[in-house]
């Protein structure tokens, strides 16, 4: 079985190293990495092998030679594994987006399991009660948020949009990416044509794109100001394909919207039908990528946590409410807590248009002192965690009092997750009764795991 050599020749040739040794090196896969590289030992040496699975023997160039380890790119599999399928996209290996689209789907999941327990056991010292069989949803067509690089190409008088080569700053040339929604999907061709047609087709760097149940968003990053002919071709392009169109010159704040005019019902908005709830956003908020498994994911902490209607509920690094407002439809009371103020305003407002008086929302710094907040001595039986990959370290080596009875704790990092698993099983005396992955993102080497913590 022989790979597209040819990429990887012209990936490799972009790149300026030191020389590497040009024949091709024999390695036998003995386990995956946490990034979906096949790891091997040559000469000794650890060798992180992309395009490779656990038991493969495959022929392969060197990408890099460093200190502690090596890493290369799989050019022939001699052997493949009984896991190994063909890729669905022609840029895999190229492309930046995914890693893992030559494992299965049912194997991508379990590797990412294997991976979650194996730090929890490694890192946090903990062993889960029960192991949580996972969430999947469709593989294909699940991705609502993206932001996709621009690039003019000079050369050949062209722009491209799309995600960056891997280890590159070149973005890979596709004009379908089969993980993004469907309502994107196969437009980035047309995107690098409108973006080609404008004077500043050059000084526009990226669009961030944002997909709701309804609407679409496109924020067009640009470097040096529109010209009135500049912003009617995008107003146009927008009317055409019904895409609300966005700019931005600098900071979140210079973000305006050309199409359609303010006057317009324009919205962006998610609806979680279990919970009678409708979430509104704006383009660059922080929204999960994939809609599908949200609603399960939150159907699962809500299942976990087992509200109750005189529960008072936490919900730290809340967000817009995507947890919060569910929450607050089944508890006695919830309290949101979240660092960015802007999406603390909207959490407020969605709260008031799903007519949701009993959850309160506050700003605060989750990774600072917390005892003086209005909110921390309120008294919570329950607590629901969704920090970013960092954790809540600084939250759980001091919760609030009386500490809560049940914890669920949704993780975007089984590392992080691992070591505050220790802190509550060691330092509070919890127990870690079951934990399980969330594919969040398939197709990628990314965990999303959810955890649930007892008081002894």
């Amino acid at each position: 079985m022989t790979l597209n050599l040819f990429q990887t020749y012209i990936t490799m040739s972009r790149r300026r190293r030191k020389k590497l040794p040009s024949e091709p090196i024999h390695a036998t896969i003995e386990s995956l990495s946490h990034d979906g590289r096949g790891i091997s030992h040559i000469d000794g040496k650890v060798t992180f092998i992309a395009r490779s699975l656990p038991g493969e023997e495959v022929m392969c160039r060197y990408t890099s030679k460093r200190g502690k380890f090596d890493e290369g790119d799989a050019i022939e599999v001699l052997h493949a594994s009984s896991q190994r399928i063909e890729p669905r996209c022609l840029h895999f290996g190229v492309c930046g987006g995914c890693s893992l689209q030559h494992l299965s789907p049912a194997d991508q999941i379990a590797a990412k399991q294997t991976r979650l327990l194996e730090n929890l056991q490694h890192l946090g010292k903990v062993i889960p009660g029960e192991v949580l069989p996972p969430l999947i949803v469709e593989p294909w067509g699940y991705r609502r948020k993206a932001r996709l690089g621009v690039k003019y190409m000079r050369r050949e008088q062209v722009v491209r949009v799309g995600f960056r080569e891997k280890h590159s700053a070149f973005l890979t040339d596709a004009k379908q990416c089969d993980v993004l929604h469907d309502v994107i999907a196969s437009r980035l061709g047309a995107f690098g044509e409108l973006v080609n047609g404008l004077s500043v087709r050059d000084k526009i760097p990226q669009i961030e794109v944002a997909v709701g149940d309804v609407h679409t968003a496109l924020v067009f990053r640009h470097l040096e100001p529109l010209s009135e002919d500049d912003e009617q071709q995008l107003s146009e392009f927008g009317r055409k394909q019904q895409f609300g169109i966005f700019v931005q010159s600098k900071g979140p704040k210079t973000i305006r919207r050309l199409w359609p005019e303010a006057k317009s019902d324009f919205k962006l908005h998610y609806e979680l039908p279990a919970y009678d709830v409708e979430i509104q956003f704006q383009p660059t908020d922080f929204t999960q990528v994939n809609a599908e498994l949200n609603r399960a994911m939150i159907d699962q902490a809500m299942s976990l946590l087992d509200v109750q209607a005189e529960d008072r509920v936490l919900d730290l690094f809340c967000g817009l409410g995507n947890f919060s407002l569910p929450l607050a439809r089944r508890a006695g009371a919830v309290v949101g807590v979240e660092g960015e103020a802007s999406l603390v305003e909207r959490a407020r407002e969605n709260a008031q248009n799903n007519g949701i008086s009993n959850v309160e929302f506050y700003v605060a710094d989750l990774n600072g002192e917390l005892d003086a907040e209005p909110w921390y001595g309120e008294g919570f039986n329950k607590l629901l965690l969704d920090p970013p990959r960092s954790g809540a370290s600084v939250v759980v080596e001091k919760l609030p009092q009386p500490l809560p009875q049940r914890i669920v704790y949704v993780s975007c990092d089984p590392a992080t997750l691992a070591r505050d698993a220790g802190i509550l099983v060691r330092q509070h005396g919890y127990t870690l009764m079951s934990t399980g992955v969330m594919d969040m993102f398939p197709h990628t080497a990314h965990v999303e795991s959810i955890a649930l913590f007892e008081k002894n």
